[in-house]
């Protein structure tokens, strides 16, 4: 699939802040710290598909 420059921003970003809190979770492993970065990166994932899913639907380029 062949994206736009705004597409692969968005994605790169939330992919960036995702991988900070996963490394998050991984050093404090076995805290109450480590779950609440985990339930973080599971929804900032949720919450990419859900613009990236809106933008390739609005985007002339993308979709």
């Amino acid at each position: 699939m062949k994206t736009c420059h705004q597409f692969d921003t968005v994605r790169a970003e939330y992919q960036r802040e995702i991988g900070f809190m996963v490394a998050h979770s991984q050093r404090h492993a076995g805290r109450p710290a480590a779950k609440c970065s985990a339930k973080q990166a599971a929804s900032a994932k949720q919450r990419m598909a859900r613009a990236l899913n809106s933008h390739v639907s609005r985007c002339p380029e993308c979709g």
